[in-house]
C-alpha cells in the first residue's frame, strides 16, 4: 500500500519518488506505519513479531519527534493516503481510515465521549480533513466527505457532505470530488 501512498504524493507534487522519500515528512510516518502494520498483522510467532513491534514503537516515537506525526501501528488506514503538511497530526490506535483520504496538519482523530458515545471515528473513503480538524467519539464519516478547517466533529456525518464549524453542521452535499 505505500507504492500507492507515493503515487498519490507524486501527482500531487510532480516530484521524483527519491526526492518525495528523501524530503516529506509525511512519507517518513506512513513508511514506518505501513511497515509495523505489516509486522503487527502478521502471522510471525510471538518471539519474533514482538521484539519486531518494540522496534517498530521506537522508529514510530521518533517520528513523532522529528515530524509530529503520531501514526500508531494498530490503526487501520487504507491505501492512498495522504499527509498534506506535517505537524500536530494524531490518530488514535484504534481508529479506522478508509482509501483515498487527505488529512491537514493539527488533525486529531482521537477516543472520547461518555456512554455509547465514547469510542473512535471511523472514516470511509475519500475524505478530505482540514487543517486543525478534531474527530472524536463513536462516530462515523460517510465516503466522499469534506470537513472545513477547525471544524469539531463529534456526530456522525452523512456520506457527500461537506460540514464545518464547531460543532459542524452540514453546509452542503457536494462531496469531496476536487478536494482529493
Amino acid at each position: 500500500m505505500f507504492k500507492t501512498d507515493i503515487l498519490k504524493y507524486k501527482k500531487y507534487s510532480g516530484k521524483s519518488s527519491l526526492v518525495l522519500l528523501l524530503t516529506t515528512q509525511g512519507l517518513w510516518a506512513l513508511f514506518v506505519y505501513r511497515s509495523s502494520n505489516y509486522i503487527y498483522k502478521s502471522k510471525l510467532p510471538s518471539i519474533i513479531k514482538k521484539p519486531l513491534l518494540l522496534v517498530s514503537i521506537i522508529f514510530q516515537k521518533w517520528i513523532e519527534i522529528v515530524s509530529g506525526i503520531s501514526i500508531p501501528y494498530s490503526c487501520s488506514i487504507g491505501h492512498s493516503f495522504y499527509i498534506g503538511h506535517f505537524g500536530g497530526i494524531i490518530i488514535n490506535s484504534n481508529a479506522i481510515i478508509g482509501n483515498n483520504c487527505n488529512i491537514s496538519q493539527g488533525v486529531t482523530i482521537g477516543v472520547s465521549g461518555r456512554g455509547n458515545k465514547r469510542g473512535v471515528p471511523v472514516l470511509d473513503d475519500n475524505i478530505y480533513i482540514g487543517a486543525n480538524s478534531v474527530l472524536a467519539g463513536n462516530i462515523k464519516i460517510g465516503s466522499n466527505c469534506v470537513i472545513a478547517a477547525n471544524s469539531l466533529i463529534i456526530d456522525n456525518i452523512e456520506k457527500n457532505s461537506t460540514v464545518i464549524g464547531v460543532p459542524a453542521k452540514i453546509i452542503n452535499n457536494l462531496g469531496s470530488k476536487g478536494y482529493i
